[in-house]
């Protein structure tokens, strides 16, 4: 008799499982900064937001270990080793041109509002010429304004730049050190602790937000701050094309919603909270921070100028043929948003 009733049971089991597997996606989610820093916890919280809103049809597994290092990020998340991850477009140089738009000198002082205009402007102007091909891009941000720190000496003017050594994390902030005589070093951000305790570098181009996060504030004495900012990082948000193909369409109808200018608002508003508590604890170990003068700027903007034509030579190579009219509007929609 125990025969005759096990298959059918284990038949039901077996059909309930499938099932429940069928009635659920279970999205694999990588980061490769600690738990704790911002990034971590914006795309922790989206994900909440999706399992919610999708009433636990979509939820996330987050990995307690990133699944690739900082550069790799973009192709693992192709390749399908996690299905939801951000990069920064600059940790592969070269295969990104038009998002370096977002990375230009003086762009901006609100991380939320350079995100959301960026996330505007990417989805009017730059998407159509796919950039992040193998890739599902839910959003692009960028981080608070470029902040130049260093454990040396005050940095007012380009000729402070010479014989320090600096970390910078690829893309624009790159072209502008070259610019202005810096001795530049291209690694990933989670690296900067190790470079500035070592003494391989003396400091490092970062938004504030990373002093903290990186644990750094006993390792600088010096932040010199432009209006703006010096450079900005451009970020993508993105997930496995296969993946996104397996959530039913009326979750991707809700994902949909709580991607692209809401996902850019919702780093945006992380990377803001985060650039005021850490402008908090450098005040409160004894930083020394300047805000460049008119003749620094004017000194940045003379060597840098050249960056801006650049970009819009190079995007009107790859077919942006208005490049220049999009960068401005980019501008005025910061403007408008800020």
């Amino acid at each position: 008799m125990k025969k005759i009733f096990a298959a059918p049971l284990l038949a039901a089991s077996t059909l309930g499982f499938a099932g429940a597997a069928n009635a659920a996606v279970v999205l694999t989610v990588s980061s490769w900064v600690p738990p704790a820093h911002l990034l971590s916890r914006a795309q922790a919280a989206w994900c909440d937001d999706v399992k919610k809103a999708t009433e636990g049809r979509v939820s996330c597994n987050i990995l307690a270990k990133p699944a690739a290092p900082p550069p790799k990020t973009f192709d693992a998340v192709r390749d399908g080793i996690m299905d939801v991850s951000f990069g920064v477009h600059g940790y592969t140089p070269g295969r990104y041109l038009l998002t370096k738009m977002a990375e230009l000198p003086f762009l901006g002082d609100s991380p939320i509002a350079s995100s959301v205009a960026y996330q505007r402007i990417y989805e009017k102007h730059l998407a159509k010429f796919n950039e992040h091909r193998g890739l599902h891009v839910l959003s692009v941000f960028t981080h608070g304004p470029g902040v130049i720190f260093n454990g040396k000496r005050a940095v007012n003017g380009a000729a402070d730049l010479e014989g320090l050594k600096f970390r910078v994390g690829g893309g624009m902030v790159n072209d502008v050190g070259k610019a202005l005589g810096a001795n530049i070093t291209l690694k990933p951000a989670p690296q900067s602790y190790e470079l500035l305790s070592s003494g391989v570098v003396d400091g490092v181009f970062f938004p504030d937000e990373s002093i903290t996060s990186f644990r750094l504030e006993k390792l600088i004495k010096y932040a010199t701050t432009f209006p703006g900012g010096l450079y900005n990082t451009s970020f993508a948000f993105v997930m496995t094309p296969a993946t996104w193909k397996k959530i039913p369409k009326q979750d991707q109808a809700i994902i949909t919603k709580l991607s692209g200018e809401v996902a850019a608002r919702h780093f945006g508003k992380f990377w803001e909270a985060e650039d005021v508590k850490s402008r908090g604890v450098q005040q409160a170990v004894g930083i020394q921070r300047t805000v460049a003068d008119a003749k620094f700027v004017a000194e940045v903007k003379a060597k840098t100028g050249k960056l801006e034509q650049q970009w819009i030579k190079d995007a009107q190579a790859r077919g942006l043929k208005n490049a220049a009219q999009v960068l401005k509007e980019y501008r005025a929609e910061i403007a408008k948003l800020q």
